[in-house]
């Protein structure tokens, strides 16, 4: 399958220090890949970096076959964009916005406008300044205005902020919709990790400028473990049964108090058999397959299914 973006080694450093240190992203066309990682992990330096806002310190960025240069003008052309959050003049109207971005870009198809806004839901408001948009509002815009030129490659930053929840199944449904039906690359960062596990084919955890893991999320779904997750105000007392009684160790006490048991190796009504007669208060007994958020912390903690 063909590379959209590869990176070689790819570093950047601010006075010394290393924010981004020899990162290798291989993202395939036609995927949607997910950045992660908390605050400060070097996610929008990268996505800057390849749009060549930011100049690398060392390494190299290859886009669509070519290696990313000063001059490299008809690729950025291909590109679509939002990195942090979007800037528009704001006593333009929408529309406005969007004519300005097609001219500077030499876009001339005025039709792919009115798509634009039907797509992200601004249809019948084009004419109203941005002045009063909402955040959530702008954030559309700033998609609308990304997808208006029909780019192969799609970079978005954090593109869900500001939306309500109906908002942000809008715009997953839209991702998922242009990945498939328009083949666009789509490489987007974002904290909400539920919705990364729901749309992303590969994601990347980063962490202190690293890359700590590219990996399918197939393979995610694959190492996730299932367990018996029980409910009860008495979780040490729980523990302390489950492993004199059972002699079950490979239990975890969430920071809610819920204790998690993988590859349990007894029935799960003879364990709450067990608790019951030793006196445990039981109040829920739920059997689940382990998160995106899950296997992010567990590398994060330095890898391995957190147990």
């Amino acid at each position: 399958m063909t590379h959209i973006v590869r990176t070689k080694q790819l570093t950047r450093a601010y006075r010394g220090k290393e924010v981004v240190s020899n990162v290798n992203l291989n993202i395939k066309q036609g995927e949607i890949y997910g950045m992660l990682g908390p605050n400060g992990a070097g996610k929008t330096t990268v996505m800057k970096m390849i749009t060549n806002l930011v100049k690398p310190t060392a390494g190299e960025i290859e886009i669509f076959g070519e290696r990313l240069t000063d001059t490299s003008f008809q690729l950025l052309a291909r590109m679509g964009t939002i990195i942090e959050r979007p800037i528009f003049y704001e006593k333009l109207t929408a529309r406005e916005n969007l004519e300005l971005h097609c001219e500077y870009m030499g876009y001339h198809n005025k039709k792919s406008i009115d798509e634009a806004f039907e797509l992200v839901n601004l249809k019948g408001i084009e004419k109203k300044a941005v002045k009063e948009f909402s955040l959530g509002m702008k954030q559309r815009l700033g998609i609308a205005r990304a997808i208006t030129t029909k780019p192969e490659l799609l970079i978005l930053d954090e593109p869900i902020n500001g939306l309500d929840p109906i908002g942000i199944k809008e715009l997953r449904d839209l991702f998922k919709m242009l990945c498939k039906h328009y083949g666009i690359t789509i490489l987007i960062s974002s904290h909400i990790l539920g919705e990364v596990e729901l749309i992303a084919d590969t994601i990347a955890v980063m962490n202190d400028g690293k890359l700590l893991q590219e990996v399918s999320m197939d393979h995610v779904a694959k190492q996730t473990a299932e367990y018996i997750e029980i409910t009860t105000n008495e979780s040490s007392k729980a523990a302390f049964v489950l492993e004199k009684h059972l002699h079950i160790s490979n239990v975890r006490i969430t920071d809610e108090g819920q204790i998690r048991i993988y590859d349990c190796p007894i029935p799960q009504s003879e364990l709450m058999k067990v608790l019951v007669l030793q006196d445990v208060a039981i109040e829920a007994v739920h059997k689940k397959k382990g998160s995106l958020e899950d296997y992010f912390l567990s590398i994060l903690n330095g890898g391995g299914i957190v147990a």
